[in-house]
């Protein structure tokens, strides 16, 4: 098979990716899930993207956190548990089909699989440490589904409340914080970290994997 550059834009122009990810997005939807269609993709596939590129890795690492960023949550078409080892097993099948060598699949399978292992995963590789880190980072209202707050429960309340979330990355110091607002209205910060306390530690791993230091700030005060 001949090996081609396969880019972000590549996979995104295909056909199979796109059935896919709107799929998934559905059927987690009819289960009460919040959104993880392609906002949640293309927005997880910048961010990775940015992490990277920030502290200066290759352009090409970049990418291909991009590409995982983008294809990470795709798997929930076959199911929600063991959706990020599904996604990685289509992912694989796809990007071969496209041409993509395999040293560089290895590198974009890897970080999907273990993109939500959030009580005993470890970055790997760049690729990994990146697409954690965008993933985790994405606390945001508009993926509530609920249209009814009343019957709110703890994840949709703590996501509605959030109306700003920012992970700022800052090569001189190196350091990766990921900045939230929350309405204490709807949520209180403790609740915050009832449900998200292993997501943090995912993320401290995946910043250190990167020589960088992770930061929680929550309403302008430093938490982590």
């Amino acid at each position: 098979m001949t090996e081609t550059i396969v880019t972000l834009d590549t996979v995104k122009a295909d056909p199979a990716i796109h059935a896919y990810i709107e799929a998934a997005d559905k059927f987690t939807g009819v289960i009460g899930f919040t959104e993880h269609g392609f906002r949640h993709a293309n927005l997880v596939a910048s961010i990775a993207r940015n992490v990277l590129s920030h502290l200066d890795y290759p352009e090409r690492t970049a990418e291909l956190a991009a590409i995982a960023g983008y294809c990470h949550d795709l798997g929930n078409v076959m199911g929600r548990d063991g959706h990020a080892v599904a996604a990685s097993i289509v992912t694989m099948m796809t990007l071969r089909e496209l041409g993509m060598p395999p040293h560089e699949i290895a590198l974009v399978v890897n970080a999907i699989g273990a993109h939500d292992d959030e009580e005993s995963g470890w970055a790997t590789s760049e690729v990994s440490a990146a697409l954690m880190l965008a993933d985790k980072s994405d606390v945001h209202h508009t993926r509530v589904r609920n249209p009814d707050m009343v019957t709110f429960d703890i994840h949709d309340r703590v996501n509605y409340a959030a109306k700003r979330s920012f992970l700022r990355v800052d090569q001189p110091s190196r350091t990766v914080s990921l900045e939230i607002d929350i309405d204490t209205e709807i949520s209180q910060v403790m609740e915050y970290f009832e449900i998200f306390l292993s997501r943090m530690l995912l993320c401290v791993r995946a910043a250190e994997f990167l020589n960088c230091k992770f930061s929680l700030v929550i309403n302008n005060t430093k938490l982590l």
